[in-house]
């Protein structure tokens, strides 16, 4: 393995373990871009008095103890957008795993230059370790689907009207939007909820070798919007 990228993983799981800070403004000068500003809002947690509906869905249980897969960076810019999110959205409190577990998976996959920022943004969108707890009593198990995936028009606007250098060479921007599932027990019910989710997701991209094909590309997160806030 490189020496220099085990440094650099290294340095990023000890992000994990700190407190995470305030979050880095990136000005874009003249446009609006909220979501390179601003990491996402803390999600509400649901209480116990929360009962959703008595509908589960037939979906794949996950695996106890089973290790958490890492995100393939070479899959072009749309996939790993995609992958991203997901990535964000798919936990499962019954499986060992706490919420730095799957915090660290996508921290692993973060440019360097904003790394702090955005172990803040993912922070903001997992459950806290106190909420954690009290979802794992419920067996509760979260995963999105996707409905929709673009490059925001505020987005292609921002590149427009960037000065030479202000946003990275590579740099792109992906609004998702779609549909966040949980699932549990309620007594011995078992239990769903649903809602619609929408987000952006920043990031950078090598171009892809010519010899190896359009996928060789190395791609990167940037930044989060807030969830529900995403640039369009």
């Amino acid at each position: 393995m490189d020496p220099a990228m085990s440094d650099d993983r290294r340095r990023r799981r000890l992000l994990i373990a700190a407190t995470a800070g305030g979050l880095v403004l990136l000005m874009l000068v003249g446009v609006g871009i909220y979501g390179l500003v601003r990491g996402p809002a803390a999600p509400t947690e649901p209480t116990p008095s929360e009962r959703p509906s008595t509908t589960a869905p037939v979906t794949p249980s996950a695996t106890p103890g089973a290790e958490l897969e890492p995100l393939s960076q070479s899959l072009g810019p749309e996939a790993f957008a995609q992958a991203v999110a997901r990535a964000l959205f798919t936990w499962d409190t019954t499986t060992g795993h706490m919420p730095s577990n799957y915090a660290q998976v996508l921290a692993d996959a973060a440019h360097g230059s904003e790394a702090d920022a955005f172990v803040g943004d993912v922070r903001a969108y997992l459950p806290t370790n106190d909420a954690w707890v009290q979802l794992r009593t419920y067996a509760t198990r979260q995963w999105l689907t996707i409905d929709e995936v673009f490059v925001p028009e505020a987005w292609e606007t921002a590149v427009d009207q960037a000065a030479p250098g202000q946003i990275p060479a590579g740099a792109v921007a992906y609004t998702i939007e779609g549909t966040r599932h949980r699932e549990g027990v309620w007594g011995t019910d078992p239990v769903e909820a649903s809602r619609p989710v929408s987000f952006t997701v920043f990031l950078v991209c090598t171009p892809p070798t010519p010899s190896r094909g359009a996928g060789s590309g190395e791609c990167e997160v940037l930044r989060l919007s807030q969830l529900d806030n995403p640039l369009h």
